[in-house]
């Protein structure tokens, strides 16, 4: 039977082995997470309430952010980790919620798990870091996930999340990878992020980097693509234009595509599509300025805001025919004051017209010009029906081919006439609404009638011959060519019936006393009683002469 001293020893041994029970499976309690209370903050660290005797700390760098602040104060709730006790008797705390394993045996089973385990850093030393995992383990600076020098010096004293990499237990060699564990929080927040992200949606974010389609925007771990078409809602050329890698923009989400991982990004669309309020702001006639963005063959574009630009086409450019391509009248960067002429919003089309702004030239020509009067100008071209003559700048009058010269008569104009050539002209006809000017050069010319108006006076008594009667008045021939009215008197005999021919005349007598009486001024003896008939010579005394219509006028004086 045991002695009384042996049942002592025994009952001391028992009472240790519950005390050291009891000890383990309070320790145990204490190193698992836990919640706590921040009860102080300082520079370097912060002291937490977590329901034991003792409050803990945890270094103030585990809250610190990327601005230096720290995001904790007073009375925030945290969840830490037990990791052991400092020197004066104050639990340490971690942050992390995974545990150091405790043995050769955890360490094999977390590398075969491929589990993240807690250490930290303890020194940096040749090709990286020593880790304490529960054993000494060894960090390359390449798998640390960090490249400057000065985050390097920052990382040892910290907790960090690693992976077992390379465990050899014989030799207690063991390798841990930081930037593996790095790199899968990352994907895994990026995809938390992502599912969180909606059409629509107006978010902040950061210009990460520029291309030449477009910028790539940081939404918090996520990209998005910001397309160089929907920076603005005017023309664009380089993204670069418009923003530089810093920016932070205000963004709204225009397309999700799950499958690819893609967001499209707008820029333009926070802000109304100016075509949508282009009827209220620019109605047909209104009078609008802007400037010219860029010429094509066909006419010259002209933005009058940003996203919204009309045509100025070739036949609404200038009032000359003179301008034969846009960059005659127009050059990129020009302003201009034009009429807005057409407008269809949903085809984001206007038409713009820059001569109807100028006003047109040819209200002012024809106020001031007649039909008979006589103009002068330059031949400014020629085609085979006549010559176009500049009247002013943007007005031009056509003179026809059969109205260029009475001297003989032209297959082209260019016989006669000649592009610059000054010409004297009279005007013919004029049509404002068909915009057209007839003009006449063999009208000015020198004729048979402007030499007898010139060598008569309204009194003068002059004979000849009767061409055709009427009731009211007779044309007569004064000489060749010399055509005169004559009103005939209300009382005297009527014409001779159409059907009674005409006396036969001695022609070679009437023609030399023609010629002797029209040179003289003198009369042919006749009575004035006898009946008119055409071919009859008789005195007729001048009451008309009018130089400008080469009209003349009689009556008869026998």
């Amino acid at each position: 039977m045991p002695s009384l001293e042996d049942l002592t020893v025994s009952q001391e041994e028992l009472s240790f082995a519950e005390i050291l029970a009891q000890f383990e499976e309070s320790h145990r309690s204490e190193s698992g997470p836990r919640q706590g209370t921040v009860l102080a903050v300082s520079n370097d660290s912060v002291v937490v309430d977590i329901g034991l005797k003792t409050e803990g700390v945890i270094p103030a760098e585990a809250f610190r952010k990327a601005d230096g602040s720290l995001g904790v104060e007073p009375g925030d709730l945290v969840t830490v980790t037990i990791t052991g006790r400092n020197s004066e008797g104050y639990y340490t705390l971690s942050m992390l919620k995974v545990e150091k394993p405790k043995d050769w045996a955890g360490l094999q089973a977390a590398f075969e798990e491929g589990r993240i385990i807690g250490g930290v850093v303890t020194g940096q030393i040749k090709g990286g870091f020593s880790v304490d995992i529960g054993v000494r383990a060894f960090l390359p600076a390449s798998r640390s996930g960090v490249r400057e020098a000065s985050e390097m010096e920052q990382l040892v004293g910290q907790e960090i999340r690693c992976k077992i990499i390379q465990l050899n237990v014989e030799e207690e060699d063991v390798v841990v990878d930081r930037r593996a564990v790095l790199e899968e929080e990352e994907r895994q927040a990026r995809e938390r992020r992502f599912a969180e992200i909606q059409e629509g949606a107006v978010l902040e974010g950061t210009v990460r980097s520029l291309t030449n389609f477009g910028a790539f925007v940081d939404l918090g771990g996520v990209e998005g693509l910001l397309h160089v078409g929907d920076l603005s809602w005017g023309r664009v050329n380089q993204p670069s234009d418009v923003l530089k890698v810093g920016d932070t923009v205000q963004v709204k989400v225009l397309k999700i595509d799950p499958a690819a991982r893609r967001i499209s990004l707008g820029l333009k669309q926070l802000t109304p599509d100016p075509w949508s309020l282009a009827a209220e702001k620019y109605p047909i006639g209104s009078r609008v300025r802007g400037k010219v963005t860029r010429l094509a063959d066909f006419g010259a574009f002209v933005e009058l805001e940003p996203g919204l630009e009309g045509l100025i086409r070739m036949a609404d450019m200038s009032w000359s025919r003179k301008v034969r391509k846009p960059s005659d009248v127009l050059k990129p960067g020009d302003m201009v004051e034009v009429v807005v002429t057409s407008l269809q919003p949903a085809e984001r089309r206007m038409g713009l017209s820059l001569k109807a702004a100028l006003g047109d030239p040819l209200e002012e020509v024809s106020a001031r010009l007649t039909v008979g009067a006589v103009v002068e100008g330059p031949v400014v071209s020629l085609a085979d029906f006549g010559a176009f003559v500049e009247l002013a700048e943007g007005v031009e009058g056509m003179i026809h081919i059969s109205d260029i010269t009475s001297e003989k008569r032209i297959k082209h104009p260019k016989e006669v006439l000649a592009a610059g050539q000054r010409v004297r002209a009279q005007v013919l006809e004029m049509d404002a609404a068909k915009r057209r000017i007839r003009l006449g050069m063999k009208q000015l010319e020198p004729t048979s009638v402007d030499d007898y108006i010139a060598e008569h006076k309204p009194g003068d008594t002059v004979s000849g011959r009767l061409l055709d009667c009427g009731a009211k008045q007779a044309k007569v021939e004064l000489g060749d060519g010399v055509v005169a009215i004559c009103r005939l008197p209300l009382q005297g005999q009527a014409p001779a019936a159409k059907d009674s021919p005409p006396p036969k005349a001695d022609l070679a007598s009437l023609t030399a006393m023609l010629s002797a009486k029209w040179k003289q001024g003198g009369t042919v003896a006749a009575s004035s009683a006898q009946a008119l008939r055409g071919g009859q010579v008789r005195t007729f005394r001048i009451t008309l002469l009018d130089p400008a219509s080469k009209r003349i006028e009689v009556e008869l004086a026998d």
